[in-house]
């Protein structure tokens, strides 16, 4: 009984985490792929930044920037996508910015 706990507890454990990574199958003998985010073919073996900043390569993808998931209350994160990453500031001054305690991803 208590082996059935503790494997319950692994599977919860298991769907908190966060990767940000996927992976695409691949077909025999392909010579191209294609982003389903841009709608763009790319060559196998190439890898790319997609405009959502994925980084990718024909067998998948991973966030190019990681999700702050702690930091001071009195701080707020904004996307910056053309840098592609996340910006850690104080709710009333985004010149000032904030410790980041934990973060998932990349």
């Amino acid at each position: 009984m208590k082996y059935l706990a503790l494997a319950l507890l692994l599977c919860a454990l298991l769907s908190l985490t966060n990767s940000q990574c996927f992976v695409k199958p691949q077909k025999y003998g392909m010579t191209h792929c294609k982003d389903d985010m841009d709608e763009t073919w790319h060559a196998v073996g190439s890898k790319w930044r997609n405009s959502k900043c994925w980084d990718c390569t024909c067998q998948g993808c991973c966030a190019a920037y990681a999700t702050p998931r702690q930091f001071p209350d009195d701080c707020v994160s904004v996307f910056d996508s053309k840098r592609c990453e996340y910006v850690v500031h104080k709710r009333d001054n985004p010149t000032e910015l904030c410790p980041i305690f934990a973060a998932t991803g990349k």
